[in-house]
């Protein structure tokens, strides 16, 4: 595709997957637990590898293997993972402005691939969307190429879980490894009080709610902080005019 050549030639192409190799590895531990997870939860190699591709969302794909194995209904396990993906509600809000210039199946591919860490390293790199349209395709590739890095760590990654799963033990604790890879990324952003407050709120929302059928403590969460937040930047100008 002419999009996809314009983009990895593009000398921010390279910058975006080097920014995010440090978080590889810790990307592919998860994907490699998640894979032998699906595996030993009793799917077969077929659905396991279907799993990998088409939904491509560590989180979901760990709060739904429980159920499957359960025999739940599949409005319940859609749902669960509808309510563990919403986050990505607010990526894509947020990253509008960035991508609306581009055809919709183009920015539905982006949105396919961009996952946590790499809208992370996205909006703090590029805080703004372009105006011109050299900077909006040096916007693109940086994010083509963060998401290229991220989503190959994590499929090659699970498909070797696949293939290994008998052989490697679910308690390795593997999958750890990428949940202190994210919280690293979270404390490397908390570079304001606005950013702490939010993340300390979501946290004890999440823990507080915990006991929530279906994840719903991380929609809780989400809300909790989003909420927390705009209350506390709409009193900001009042407060300033009463001192």
């Amino acid at each position: 595709m002419f999009f996809l050549s314009r983009l990895y030639r593009h000398p921010a192409f390279l910058v975006g997957m080097r920014e995010v190799s440090p978080q590889s590895p810790g990307i592919a531990a998860w994907g490699l637990m998640t894979g032998v997870a699906m595996v030993k939860s009793g799917m077969s190699v077929f659905e396991a590898s279907a799993m990998t591709l088409l939904v491509f969302a560590g989180s979901s794909q760990l709060a739904a293997i429980p159920l499957i194995v359960a025999g739940a209904p599949v409005w319940v396990i859609l749902a669960t993972g509808f309510c563990v993906n919403l986050r990505f509600v607010v990526f894509s809000l947020h990253l509008r402005p960035y991508l609306m210039h581009l055809p919709r199946w183009q920015r539905m591919f982006h949105g396919y691939l961009t996952a946590d860490i790499s809208y992370v390293l996205f909006t703090r790199k590029h805080p703004k969307p372009a105006e011109t349209p050299h900077e909006r395709l040096a916007q693109e590739a940086y994010l083509a190429g963060n998401d290229f890095l991220n989503w190959a760590s994590w499929v090659v990654a699970s498909f070797v879980g696949v293939a290994l799963a008998n052989l490697i033990p679910p308690s390795w604790g593997l999958g750890f490894a990428g949940i202190l890879c994210l919280l690293g990324i979270q404390c490397s952003l908390a570079s304001s009080r606005m950013r702490v407050l939010s993340a300390a709120v979501a946290g004890v929302a999440a823990v507080v709610a915990y006991s929530l059928p279906l994840k719903l403590n991380i929609v809780v969460a989400i809300a909790a902080a989003v909420i927390l937040c705009l209350t506390v930047e709409k009193l900001k100008p009042v407060s300033g005019a009463t001192t």
